[in-house]
């Protein structure tokens, strides 16, 4: 598995924005190549991951639905938050 460091800009950024409320394409890109530029690529990787179990858990017959669909949307904000840098230490770089 790649290091976070090691994976690249392109596939890290190629997510739909068009759901993320405060997406920010400049501040994606100066937070990757700032001080916690391994701490935003980790991120980024953490929300590729929430990705797959939403995926994953869309599948799942064995809960209700409205269970199902809070879940799934808890796991698409945490990954949105991910992606906008809001998990990021405060500051400048």
């Amino acid at each position: 598995m790649p290091q976070p460091d090691e994976e690249p800009f392109e596939e890290l950024l190629a997510f739909d924005t068009r759901g993320l409320e405060d997406w920010d394409e400049g501040r994606a890109l100066a937070a990757l190549g700032g001080r916690h530029g391994a701490l935003y690529r980790n991120h980024l990787l953490i929300a590729l991951r929430l990705d797959a179990w939403v995926e994953a858990e869309s599948r799942r017959t064995d809960t209700d639905a409205r269970y199902r669909a809070g879940y799934t949307q808890a796991l698409q904000d945490m990954a949105a938050f991910l992606r906008q840098t809001y998990y990021l230490p405060e500051g400048p770089d």
